[in-house]
């Protein structure tokens, strides 16, 4: 009787070379060079204002308090702009997801004139800065009637998103057997058929990252969301930027108590769909 085999996790295999004092010392002084910024953040936003300005500033919070988280959740601007930031980031995802499915599926199992082209084309938009395109997208917006809406703003994210997600998923969907594809044809499906219902569920650990990578990506940006949004439509961290930095001073407290809270969906996100990103990354970078 033979023993059923048991399916691996990714990086299951992984083996960890051994480590010495030295190599074990140097990871932990790594690790903490890493976290400085993060601790530094959050003792920040629970430190009161004069601590924080303080000469000799504690490292750790004194005389802890809950104000500035409060203050954030108090100011309707900013709950606005968190609403903003909720709608621009699901959209970018939701559009990111769908066009780099199709483009990857079309790249990776169709051969015509000008693919090789616009595979090169997205490789060299990887190397272009996004402010570059700034002053192209703002008149083209405000000739096409956008300028300041949601609509701008998930275009001018998914610019920049697709790159990236279309080589991931290109990389999944090169992994797929053409037999699958031959027997969808053979069954009678068509194209936007096999793609639906054959490659996109095969390929559902690599759209879950895809749309992680666009979602960060709208939720994070602020140059876009300073200069293609206007005051109704702006993203939480140009509301920040506006609520919290002035000419000659800047409430840090509060600043980095509301970037606690703004981090937290993003935490959130990664920790339920950790075990998708991590198949999905495993996937795109390995192919057969």
């Amino acid at each position: 009787m033979t023993t059923p085999r048991r399916s691996r996790d990714v990086g299951e295999n992984i083996v960890l070379p051994p480590l010495g004092i030295g190599g074990k010392l140097g990871l932990t002084v790594l690790c903490l060079f890493g976290l400085l910024p993060v601790y530094w953040l959050v003792a920040t936003a629970f430190m009161k204002r004069d601590d924080v300005f303080a000469r000799n500033r504690p490292l750790f919070p004194v005389n802890p308090t809950l104000d500035h988280f409060t203050s954030f959740f108090g100011n309707s601007a900013l709950l606005h702009n968190l609403a903003n930031s909720a709608i621009v980031s699901a959209g970018t995802a939701l559009v990111s997801v769908v066009a780099s499915g199709f483009m990857a599926y079309s790249l990776s199992k169709f051969r015509y004139r000008g693919r090789n082209m616009i595979m090169v084309m997205f490789l060299v938009g990887q190397l272009i800065p996004g402010a570059l395109l700034l002053v192209s997208l703002y008149l083209m917006f405000s000739s096409a009637g956008i300028l300041y809406t949601y609509v701008g703003l998930i275009i001018a994210f998914t610019t920049f998103t697709l790159p990236l997600t279309v080589f991931l998923l290109k990389g999944i969907i090169d992994a797929l057997p053409d037999e699958i594809i031959e027997a969808g044809k053979v069954d009678g499906l068509s194209n936007l058929a096999i793609c639906f219902r054959i490659v996109l569920p095969l390929t559902l650990p690599g759209l879950v990252t895809a749309g992680m990578f666009a979602f960060m990506r709208g939720w994070s940006d602020l140059l876009f969301a300073l200069t293609l949004a206007g005051p109704d439509k702006q993203t939480l961290p140009a509301g920040l930027a506006s609520a919290f930095i002035h000419e000659g001073s800047a409430d840090w407290p509060s600043l980095m108590a509301s970037s606690v809270i703004t981090s937290v969906p993003l935490a959130v996100i990664f920790i339920l769909l950790q075990r998708f990103f991590v198949s999905g990354i495993a996937a795109g970078a390995v192919k057969g």
